[in-house]
């Protein structure tokens, strides 16, 4: 059962690593829902940016302990989907970072 497909993808990650792998191997990195698979993601990514995904690889991120004071927190996990695009495509978003 596939969810909503702006569900599914929650924000594009931009960090100094992931920006090295758009310019080196033509990957980019979401923040994705955690109930997401690998198929929903590639299905997600070439409706909504129109690109060829080649491969999709998945991490679980576990949550930071966090204390305010002598209360001691967690932040949720969550997961980190890192798509690989066919030579020559390109999103947007991630241009001129």
């Amino acid at each position: 059962m596939m969810m909503d497909i702006y569900g599914i993808i929650k924000k594009p990650l931009i960090t100094e690593k992931s920006t090295n792998l758009i310019k080196t191997d033509n990957r980019v990195t979401f923040k994705v829902a955690l109930n997401a698979n690998k198929d929903e993601i590639k299905k997600v990514v070439e409706t909504i940016f129109n690109v060829t995904v080649l491969r999709v690889n998945t991490l679980r991120m576990k949550g930071k302990k966090k204390r305010v004071g002598r209360n001691v927190g967690k932040r949720p996990d969550w997961k980190k989907a890192i798509v690989t695009l066919k030579k020559g495509d390109r999103i947007e978003i991630f241009e001129g970072v």
